[in-house]
């Protein structure tokens, strides 16, 4: 005999346990089921460990999604001072970082905590090790798991992407959309370290050499720090670079982005006797600036070097292409670009317009923040959007 809820909920992470709170302080009975040991298993790794909960600057043209538009309306209801004000309501201490990222002085444990609190406030009942070995769908919900069957009128997914597929990550919420006749965006991995190869095979000799660039890919572009990996390129630069970057295209670098101007044919006139890599020198790494001034070729001093040669080298420095051979896949990637269409969905309330009573939310749903806590940002306000609708 199947046991009795309001609403089920797939998933105990971030948009999971904020969609069950909100529902079950408003009086719903609510059931979470969670295939990991413990719940807000992708939290408690975020962030270093610190969680980067929320950025401040988060809006809709922070996400990428096959409509643009679908994050205004759970955005502006739930901001990203909203959970602000939950932490400190909670007396958890916090500090920015950068560029409007907000991060837990202490542990990452802190926020779980706090969603179980609020949750508990809301008496909902959470299961772990709790496998969804079929859902079926007549007039209500019934989720079997080897501990038995849950019946509720509605189901929530909130069971993420395939990323870090360490950490419990699968496809389910995909499976269970093309179950229930939603289209599924295809889903691939994002926020991911480049892979390289070829003739770029050169830059992983200086493995472990990072510096503040400006990656660009597609529509993307990024201040931030780009790392060399024994297999291509990450670092936080490249991350973003990466949601915006496909098969076959390029990602470029500006690897001094704070010259302007003739800044070489400068240097010539200043320093005749230098040469290109001791100018490099003086703003990069040393390894990273030897192998650029090995690639440009110039090994003359710039006094013999014509303006036409350095002007080229210039243009390459703000604009050197990487060609990624490909990505670490989804078992780097932080997130997933991809998921449930958000054509199948109600952009205030997350329900499927073709099957009432069944929701998506969070990483589950094609729309992918930028990295530095916009992710979060969406789980906080996709979670309360359904959360205020079941």
């Amino acid at each position: 005999m199947a046991q009795g809820y309001d609403a089920i909920i797939l998933g105990a992470g971030a948009a999971g346990l904020m969609c069950a709170a909100r529902a079950g302080q408003r009086g719903r009975r609510v059931l979470v089921l969670e295939r990991a040991e413990k719940p807000g298993k992708k939290i408690l790794i975020s962030g270093g460990g610190r969680c980067n909960f929320t950025n401040l600057g988060a809006g809709p043209t922070n996400y990428l999604s096959q409509n643009a538009h679908f994050t205004k309306s759970a955005l502006a209801r739930y901001t990203a001072r909203d959970f602000l004000a939950l932490i400190e309501s909670y007396g958890i201490a916090w500090h920015e970082k950068t560029q409007g990222q907000l991060f837990c002085d202490g542990s990452a444990k802190q926020i779980v905590e706090m969603l179980l609190a609020e949750c508990a406030k809301g008496a909902v009942e959470l299961r772990c090790d709790e496998e969804v070995r079929g859902v079926t769908h007549d007039g209500g919900f019934a989720v079997d798991t080897p501990s038995g069957r849950y019946a509720a009128p509605t189901l929530v997914v909130a069971t993420g992407g395939p990323s870090i597929p360490k950490m419990g990550a699968t496809g389910i919420a995909y499976d269970l959309a093309r179950q229930f006749g939603l289209k599924v965006v295809e889903p691939r991995p994002a926020l991911v370290p480049l892979t390289l190869g070829g003739e770029e095979v050169l830059f992983r000799e200086i493995s472990g050499v990072s510096a503040p660039v400006v990656a660009s890919a597609g529509k993307g572009s990024f201040p931030e720090a780009a790392l060399f990996t024994h297999r291509g390129l990450s670092g936080p630069a490249i991350l973003q670079a990466s949601s915006y970057w496909s098969p076959g295209e390029t990602v470029m670098v500006n690897f001094l982005p704070d010259r302007g101007g003739d800044w070489l044919l400068g240097a010539k006139r200043e320093t005749p006797r230098g040469t290109l890599r001791g100018v490099l020198r003086e703003s990069l790494p040393q390894r990273l600036a030897d192998i650029l001034a090995e690639k440009l070729g110039i090994d003359v001093e710039l006094g013999n070097a014509g303006d036409k040669v350095l002007r080229a080298a210039q243009e390459r420095l703000a604009r050197w292409p990487f060609w990624p051979n490909g990505t670490e896949g989804f078992a780097k990637a932080e997130v997933t670009i991809g998921g449930i269409s958000t054509a199948e969905l109600s952009s205030r309330t997350m329900e499927a317009k073709r099957v009432p009573g069944l929701y998506a939310i969070g990483e589950a749903v094609d729309v992918t923040g930028w990295l530095g806590g916009y992710n979060f940002q969406w789980a906080w306000a996709s979670g309360v959007a359904a959360g205020e609708a079941l």
